[in-house]
């Protein structure tokens, strides 16, 4: 019998890979439900393929032709909590993903996640649910991702610390007196992989690298001082752990988000995969590391030191950061202005406990609207 699963955000980037790795696997899964944010033309031409008991439109102000479509956010959470739903892929962009996240866990399922957003903004509220529904997180960042593989290759009990790899996106030996000039148009060329604007933004200013270093804190219970970051160009090596007699285990392979995607459906198993590019190491080439340069992407240290206040500040820093990259891919703000609103809006923020989802979406909803008021600093050119 195959396994029901469940797209969330079914016409962005992962949710397209992940149905790409679902179409070559009809005897192993089914899909039961999609969902996307407001693209009713691509959903439909989903629906039309896959047949799932529920499909979902979650912009509720959206005008959707098709009688078959449910429509809001409350949809969104029947989905994620739908019977026929053993795996449920969570790939809605930004802490919108939050709430379909704790349904899908207090609901007993395996959460497949793509949605980095709900452990920063909510690790709590998260690891809370996933005790409380006994059900199983698994991610799908392929950083994330590389670490599970090697631990379950290694042993957990051994870890001495995780080291993420980060590109550096296409600035990392730009000018950085030219970073202000930058426009949305090359922050948006992503020289390895290939994504939705939002998370490309911020791998051009290693915000999402902050963001993976809060999530890997909450997935793997690993404290901030043994999770460290280096820029790998070359994006092969996806991460590294290092175990206590010094041995260190890395997961590579070519940028390409269906693995991970594979792997969260299947872990701790392996299902073959012909549609996955083998590894060439002599296409690989050379291999290459740099430290972070906090000069050059100040957003990334400020989201590291949101994590160690922990409390509210993860979910601010979140929220300011979504903000910020709307406005500066709306051109109302420029490049470097991006971790300036976050540093502004941090600053102002009073941190309280994360730990009921009322404070959580509270400080969600102030940091959005303080980020929304600081004034650009310089015109974006």
């Amino acid at each position: 019998m195959p396994l029901g699963v469940a797209v969330l955000g079914s016409t962005g980037s992962i949710g397209r890979s992940a149905l790409a790795v679902l179409r070559r696997h009809p005897d192993q899964f089914r899909v039961v439900a999609l969902a996307a944010h407001r693209n009713e033309s691509a959903l439909c031409r989903q629906m039309a393929e896959w047949h799932p008991d529920v499909a979902v439109l979650v912009d509720g102000s959206a005008a959707a032709s098709d009688a078959n479509l449910q429509r809001g956010p409350d949809a969104l959470l029947a989905a994620a909590r739908h019977p026929a739903a053993d795996i449920v892929i969570n790939a809605v962009v930004g802490a919108a993903g939050l709430q379909a996240t704790l349904a899908a866990l207090l609901a007993g399922k395996r959460l497949a996640l793509a949605n980095k957003e709900s452990l920063v903004a909510g690790g709590q509220l998260v690891l809370a649910a996933l005790r409380e529904g006994h059900g199983e997180l698994v991610p799908i960042d392929s950083e994330h991702s590389a670490i599970l593989q090697c631990l379950n290759a290694g042993s957990g009990r051994h870890l001495r610390r995780v080291i993420l790899t980060a590109s550096g996106g296409p600035f990392r030996e730009h000018p950085v007196a030219a970073l202000a000039a930058v426009t949305p148009e090359q922050a948006l060329r992503h020289p390895t992989w290939d994504m939705g604007a939002k998370i490309t933004i911020d791998s051009a200013t290693l915000a999402n690298k902050a963001l993976e270093v809060i999530e890997g804190h909450f997935l793997f219970g690993i404290d901030y001082d043994s999770i460290d970051v280096v820029v790998h160009p070359q994006s092969i090596i996806h991460s590294m752990v290092e175990l206590i007699d010094g041995s260190v285990l890395a997961q590579l392979g070519f940028p390409n988000m269906e693995l991970p995607i594979l792997y969260a459906l299947t872990s701790p198993n392996r299902l073959l995969d012909q549609g996955i590019r083998s590894f060439d190491p002599v296409a690989a080439a050379a291999l290459t590391f740099q430290p972070v340069d906090g000069v050059r992407f100040p957003a990334f240290q400020l989201g590291i030191d949101a994590g160690r206040a922990g409390g509210t500040a993860t979910a601010v820093y979140n929220a300011a950061n979504e903000v910020a990259v709307a406005r500066f891919l709306r051109h109302e703000i420029g490049f470097t202005a991006i971790p300036q609103v976050i540093e502004a809006v941090l600053s102002a923020h009073r941190k309280e406990d994360a730990d009921s989802l009322d404070k959580v979406l509270d400080a969600d909803h102030w940091a959005r609207e303080a980020a929304a008021a600081v004034p650009a600093t310089r015109p974006a050119r």
